[in-house]
């Protein structure tokens, strides 16, 4: 599977789990824009950038590259995202069904790459562990 088709996976789980919470989905034409999604929430509307993780065999932990990637023919060139392209990223472990929300600035706040631990075996939690799930983060 390739990572535009894990991608719009996980964009097509976050539109089906708004929809079932009875929130509007606006979706941008084309991939020019730094969000993936709008929600209407109440009538306030929350640009959402949605990101797939992949799992890290070595580290046995899920990964998010936070940053920007775009590509032509010869180069694929990465940067951070700006604090105001989007509200919230919302990260998808498809394999578990599991979100992780997290504000923009918090995304933003991690060097490269976000590193999601679902196991539960540690000693202490994550940093990430506040956001799983956290959709009620939308709501405020």
């Amino acid at each position: 599977m390739d990572t535009k088709l894990k991608g719009d996976i996980a964009e097509h789980a976050t539109i089906l789990y708004a929809l079932t919470q009875g929130w509007g989905v606006l979706t941008p034409v084309g991939d020019r824009l730094p969000y993936d999604l709008v929600l209407d929430i109440k009538s306030r509307l929350i640009k959402i950038q949605v990101k797939s993780a992949w799992f890290d065999q070595a580290k046995q932990n899920w990964v998010v590259d936070n940053r920007r990637t775009k590509t032509n023919r010869r180069a694929m060139v990465r940067s951070p995202y700006d604090e105001k392209d989007f509200d919230f990223a919302i990260l998808y472990i498809s394999k578990l069904k599991v979100f992780y929300i997290m504000p923009s600035i918090v995304f933003n706040s991690y060097g490269s790459e976000i590193h999601l631990v679902e196991d539960s075996k540690r000693q202490r939690k994550p940093k990430s562990a506040q956001f799983r799930n956290a959709w009620s983060l939308l709501l405020q």
